[in-house]
């Protein structure tokens, strides 16, 4: 896979993505991450990027010329066009479904918004999917970006160490994950539950699947209301 991210600030997105699980899979070749700066495709001198909005309001917009030279610049880089994906409040709101079925795709072009947005007419140019990651403002898209980037190159081919990794996670079955512990067996005075220490693998499996199904209930009802409403 690889992913472009279309950025002002490619250096916060890169003190990011040349860390951890991420930067591993980077280093290993397992997935290709490129940042691009968006100032480097306007004609502007000054290298300006933004102007004021028609019909007036406050701060600036990011204009539809320099997003749209970077995206070619990306774009021919191969045959195949990526897949682009503005992050904007507006958005969709990201999902595990999302994550797995981007991961699925073999390049993904990721635009990171500023100041008050982007003209709209790029947007219907090049965008195909809004994507957010909550419903709140932040001052960029390159946080949404780099969540984004995280929880799809997560589950790439050969990132983790197996399957069992992410498919046992929360969200990913549709219900929470069940509670994990380590050593020791008691801290604080609170003990393992006995079952873990059983090595009946059996019964741990059962465990674990009536913890999350209880946890969920507990935490995020909303998500068992969704499945209910699916298989109806």
């Amino acid at each position: 896979m690889r992913i472009d991210i279309a950025t002002l600030f490619p250096a916060m997105c890169e003190a990011v993505l040349g860390e951890s699980i991420v930067g591993r899979a980077r280093r290993a070749g397992q997935v290709e991450i490129y940042c691009h700066d968006i100032r480097d495709y306007t004609t502007d001198r000054h290298r300006r990027v933004d102007d004021t909005p028609y019909g007036g309001g406050m701060g600036m917009l990011m204009q539809a010329d320099p997003i749209y030279r970077c995206y070619e610049a990306v774009r021919e880089l191969s045959p195949e066009p990526p897949r682009v994906i503005y992050l904007s409040p507006q958005g969709k709101p990201l999902t595990q479904a999302d994550a797995v079925r981007l991961a699925g795709e073999k390049r993904l072009f990721l635009l990171c918004g500023h100041y008050e947005g982007v003209d709209e007419r790029v947007l219907e140019e090049i965008v195909d999917e809004e994507i957010s990651i909550g419903d709140y403002v932040l001052t960029g898209g390159e946080l949404p970006a780099l969540v984004l980037t995280d929880a799809v190159v997560r589950l790439c081919d050969g990132v983790l160490s197996d399957e069992v990794c992410f498919e046992e996670e929360s969200h990913f079955s549709g219900l929470l994950e069940y509670p994990q512990y380590t050593r020791p067996a008691v801290w604080h005075g609170r003990e393992v539950p006995p079952v873990l220490l059983s090595g009946h693998h059996a019964n741990i499996a059962a465990w674990r699947q009536e913890q999350s199904l209880s946890r969920t209930k507990e935490k995020r009802p909303d998500l068992l209301e969704d499945e209910n409403q699916k298989g109806s």
